[in-house]
Parts: structure tokens; sequence; C-alpha cells
């Protein structure tokens, strides 16, 4: 079993001094210390040295970090990270949170991760959720634009005369802008639509 460490810094400006000593002092070997300088933007597995972890660690290793909030953006991102690293049989250890999968304290932690990382996730589906409903009640209206059928028109009368001239179907619709998909779909709909009116 190996000790894997991983550091994480914003800025090239701050330095993971810090960090890496911490690990040494609780016996993760220099060599074996994995980091990565970037913003808070990218989730933990889009970082490069977060893959070359994930790349090299194997089952029955632990993954040793200074804090947790190292390994994630935000508590869903660390928790993420942590369930794919026990997914592979990784254990996670934080040295200033306490977290420990060997000790029963640890996996208490985890587990509460666990909790609050669930209850964020449903916080934000109903926020969402309230959003929408907010904004359709509002009067927005949620899709693509509808398109004029005066403009349709057009552009079907402009192919019609182009395949009469002998262009192909793709050659027509792409002298309105459409696909030949699009082409086909357009005048469907408006078979289907004179039908309904005879």
């Amino acid at each position: 079993m190996r000790m894997l460490g991983y550091t994480r810094v914003s800025t090239a400006s701050q330095d993971a001094q810090l960090q890496l000593d911490a690990l040494v002092a609780a016996g993760v070997q220099k060599r074996d210390v994995f980091a990565d300088i970037t913003s808070g933007s990218k989730t933990a597995i889009e970082r490069p040295g977060m893959k070359k972890l994930l790349g090299y660690a194997e089952p029955g290793d632990t993954i040793v970090v200074w804090r947790v909030d190292r390994l994630g953006r935000s508590l869903i991102d660390v928790l993420n990270t942590v369930n794919l690293l026990r997914e592979r049989g990784v254990l996670v250890r934080s040295i200033s949170d306490g977290i420990d999968p060997a000790t029963t304290n640890g996996r208490l932690m985890l587990n509460m991760l666990a909790t609050l990382a669930e209850y964020e996730r449903e916080l934000i589906v109903e926020r969402v959720n309230a959003g929408i409903a907010a904004a359709r009640t509002a009067g927005t209206r949620f899709g693509r634009p509808a398109v004029d059928p005066a403009v349709i028109a057009d552009k079907l009368g402009i192919v019609n005369a182009a395949r009469k001239g002998g262009r192909t179907a793709a050659d027509a619709a792409h002298l309105v802008g459409w696909s030949r998909a699009t082409l086909y779909r357009h005048q469907h709909a408006l078979a289907a639509r004179d039908g309904q009116l005879m």
C-alpha cells in the first residue's frame, strides 16, 4: 500500500509549500506528490495533476491531502472525487479535517460529507425548478423561438424552384441555409398541414 499526496493552489503566486510539508510529515514521499495550479473553475478530474494521480493510483493506495477541499471546487465535486477513488479501491485521508477511512471518526466524516453533498444537490435542483417556474409565470418561453410560417413558405418556394432547375435536394436546401433534413422536415410539416385543411 502506497501513500500518495495531492496539492492544489489556485494561482502560480500561491505557494503549496505548507501543503507539501504537511504531506511529507504525514509520511508521503515528495516524489509521490501530485500537484495542480489551477482555479476552482475546473472540476477535479479535469485538472492535469489529478488526472496523473488517478492514472497512477492503484487499489489499496491512500491519497493524502492537507484539507479535503483540495480535492474539488465544491462539496459535490469533492464527494464525486472521493467516490471515484473509493470505487477504484483507493482510500482518502485529509490531515487537517481528520478524515481517515481507517478510523471510525474518519468514516463518520465521509458519511457526513456524502449527506451534505446530497442535500446541496437537492437544493440546487429546487432552486433551478423554482427559477424555471417563476420565468414561465412571467411569460418567458423556453426552447427555440417559433419561425414565421411566411418565411418558411418563401424558402420552400426558392427550394422548389431550384429543384425544378435540376439542383439536388441538398444543394437547393443549402441555398436557403438549411440542411437536407431540415428541408424534408418542413416539406413534411407543410404536407401534413395541407392534409388537415382538406
